[in-house]
C-alpha cells in the first residue's frame, strides 16, 4: 500500500498462490482517518472489501472482474492514479 505520493506505507506478503483480496484485511485495518479513497486492481474486487470501505465512508475505486455479473461503477479517471503503486514496486525492485 502506498500513499497519494507513491510512498510505501504498508506491506503484507502472502504466498504467491494466495488471492490478493485475502491479504486485504491486514492492509485495510486501522487506516488513517483522512483516508477518502482506495484504489486497487481487479484482484481486490470483492463485495466484502467494498462493503468494509463503504462502512467507513471510503470510496473504493476498483474495476470489476471481467466475469462479474453485476459490475459496480468505478471512476476511471481516478483509477489512472494507480500507476503510483506500480512505480513504488518498480523502485523497491531496483
Amino acid at each position: 500500500m502506498c500513499d497519494g505520493e507513491g510512498r510505501p506505507v504498508r506491506l503484507h506478503l502472502t504466498a504467491s498462490q494466495v488471492s490478493d483480496f485475502r491479504g486485504a484485511d491486514v492492509l485495510l485495518t486501522n487506516l488513517p482517518e483522512e483516508t477518502e479513497e482506495i484504489l486497487g486492481n481487479r484482484g481486490y474486487d470483492s463485495n466484502k472489501i467494498r462493503q468494509s470501505l463503504a462502512d467507513r465512508n471510503i470510496t473504493a475505486c476498483i474495476p470489476p472482474k471481467k466475469n462479474q455479473k453485476s459490475k459496480p461503477p468505478y471512476d476511471w479517471h481516478l483509477y489512472k492514479k494507480r500507476h503510483l503503486i506500480e512505480n513504488m514496486f518498480a523502485k523497491l525492485k531496483d
